[in-house]
């Protein structure tokens, strides 16, 4: 497909696509192009521009496909840290905070657990002096619900 900037003989200028340049002049010599503002058949080539990519446009778009292939490792390496969490320790939901301070004080058996806690409730684990962290958690493309 080519684009082709036209111009009717009341100027007029309006974009036509064409499969190639034989299609265009076969349908202007056939008087098969019209202006699609006045009707006209009088329709020639009106002088184009190229479309050329500066640099700084070429510089943008290797900066792009950098961001992407930087967001994508991302989101790869940090499914892959929700996958060994997963696989790894034992999900206690919203009792996050009350499990990790059994743990802390030995109420209970040590191991590895994740789930959900307030802002407040992980400042005051820290202030306790229990070691917790709060990771990003994506979503797994991969996982059908």
């Amino acid at each position: 497909m080519i684009l082709f900037q036209l111009k009717c003989n009341h100027d007029h200028e309006f974009e036509g696509w064409f499969r190639d340049s034989a299609a265009y002049e076969e349908q202007s010599s056939g008087g098969e192009l019209s202006c699609p503002m006045c009707g006209s058949d009088k329709v020639g080539k009106a002088l184009m521009a190229p479309r050329l990519r500066t640099s700084r446009q070429k510089e943008t778009a290797e900066e792009n496909r950098k961001k992407a292939a930087i967001a994508e490792a991302t989101h790869k390496a940090l499914s892959e840290l929700r996958r060994q969490v997963e696989t790894n320790c034992e999900n206690v939901g919203t009792g996050f905070a009350e499990e990790a301070r059994k743990i802390h004080y030995g109420e209970t058996e040590k191991r590895g657990i994740y789930g959900e806690a307030t802002v407040k409730e992980a400042a005051e684990l820290v202030d306790e002096g229990i070691d917790v962290h709060a990771l990003p958690w994506v979503e797994d493309k991969t996982k059908k619900n």
